[in-house]
């Protein structure tokens, strides 16, 4: 296991260790019986998974396949799909335009974060993890990797939240 790998494996632990998203103790229930609460992190718990098995891709512009490189939006398109099945559009700007805008205040695990990084709105998408951390795919010469957005990089560029997945 990569160094890398073993980190957002810490992380996810951390994460799920210290959020609301704790492991059933009961048996599993049909998705129609679980309360809100608990198909909220189940969401939540497969979106983070599924872009913590990413950490590590090399970013490629306009990348859609893990395979050969992944671009921000083709991330996210990607987990949202395996994770939950839910196909977003393909860019950055139109998936800011998918679900309910979320103030930074409010962001749980699973949403979406956007940030202006080519000088226009939208331009940049994540996927929050809790405690002020979002995964993403950078940029040329970069990994799918964990991010703090109280860098000054981020809070300088921060555009907005975006909850997509029903809870």
């Amino acid at each position: 296991m990569s160094v890398q790998r073993l980190l957002s494996a810490l992380l996810l632990a951390s994460l799920l260790a210290t959020s609301a998203i704790a492991a059933p103790t009961e048996q599993p229930k049909a998705a129609d019986e679980m309360s809100l609460f608990e198909r909220y992190t189940n969401s939540a718990q497969d979106l983070i998974l599924k872009g913590l098995e990413l950490v590590g891709i090399n970013y490629r512009r306009g990348g859609t396949n893990p395979d050969t490189g992944l671009d921000c939006s083709g991330f996210v398109q990607l987990v949202y799909r395996e994770a939950v099945g839910l196909v977003l559009p393909r860019t950055a700007r139109e998936q800011s335009q998918v679900g309910d805008v979320v103030d930074k205040n409010e962001l749980k695990p699973g949403d979406l974060v956007f940030f202006n990084t080519m000088r226009r709105a939208f331009s940049h998408v994540g996927i929050y993890l809790g405690d002020n951390r979002f995964l993403h795919a950078p940029r040329t010469g970069a990994e799918v990797r964990v991010e703090d957005m109280r860098q000054s990089y981020w809070v300088k560029r921060f555009d907005g939240g975006r909850r997509v997945v029903e809870r």
